[in-house]
């Protein structure tokens, strides 16, 4: 059957009511591991250091995403949802909106138990809620992260949000693999959706060339390139942002390219529409012999 985003899809049309307007919308995916919760944390607060109201979305059963934001792990909106019996109107925003650094606004939209329902519709009421509570109406960007490099449905819906889609990548053949396969989803998604594709993130890299030579390939761009420094990793065990962490060379300069890159964001990325290799492409131009 033909669905409605795309052959095959059987996944329901978002309802009108909860377009997200006024706010400038982005959804970060990425290979499982990839650092896509560090890059949308640090993206979060260089948008709050140039005076943008953020709202991040976790949208992972293991709701960290706002971690290093809010120096905890907060309950998420299933959770939440839980607690009251689904009797959302019972609930307000100070219960499941929390105060991250720099101001940012910090939901973890959670997921449903291991092998049961599915990712798009917590997605889809964690929206709901924040809609209804007004949430969305005094925010400039509201940025999705995302579980790992799954593209079902589900943990598609943030697309159907979203103005531009970004990709956390590596220099390696399996992140390289999962990134053409969510460009595949979100080109799949664009053909109803106004998402379109911001460009690719090379995270905790030495060198950029396979990543670039992927997207000379199929018309695809990096636009930013975060170095394999250990700051990165310290600043997870310290429950912070780059933003809070010592003026250390590696972090000033880690800073720098998150502020570039959240001005470049901001202002409007070029959309790209590169076309997607099949599997036996991807092993010819980046895997073994």
């Amino acid at each position: 059957m033909k669905g409605r985003d795309g052959e095959g899809s059987v996944q329901v049309h978002q309802d009108d009511s909860m377009k997200i307007e006024g706010a400038k919308v982005f959804s970060v995916y990425g290979k499982g591991g990839i650092g896509k919760s560090t890059t949308s944390s640090n993206l979060s607060a260089a948008f709050a250091k140039l005076g943008k109201r953020v709202l991040q979305i976790g949208c992972d059963p293991k709701h960290d995403s706002t971690f290093t934001l809010t120096g905890s792990l907060v309950p998420t909106v299933i959770d939440i949802l839980k607690e009251v019996d689904f009797h959302a109107e019972e609930l307000r925003p100070e219960d499941f909106v929390f105060d991250g650094w720099g101001g940012v606004k910090c939901v973890e939209a959670g997921g449903p138990p291991a092998g049961t329902g599915c990712g798009g519709y917590v997605v889809g009421q964690t929206v709901k809620l924040l809609k209804q509570h007004h949430m969305l109406e005094d925010t400039d960007v509201v940025i999705f992260d995302v579980l790992g490099d799954v593209v079902c449905g589900g943990f598609a819906a943030p697309l159907q949000h979203a103005d531009k889609a970004v990709i956390v990548t590596a220099n390696d053949f399996d992140s390289i693999y999962a990134m053409n396969r969510i460009i595949a989803a979100v080109q799949a998604k664009s053909n109803n959706y106004k998402v379109r594709l911001a460009g690719c993130i090379a995270n905790r890299s030495r060198d950029t060339d396979e990543v670039d030579r992927y997207c000379d390939r199929v018309g695809f761009k990096r636009i930013g390139h975060m170095p394999d420094v250990d700051a990165l990793r310290r600043s997870r065990l310290k429950k912070k942002t780059l933003f809070e962490m010592p003026d250390e060379e590696d972090i000033v300069q880690c800073r720098a390219e998150y502020i570039r890159l959240a001005e470049a964001l901001y202002n409007g990325t070029e959309s790209h529409a590169p076309a997607p290799l099949p599997d036996r492409e991807i092993f010819e131009l980046l895997g073994f012999d």
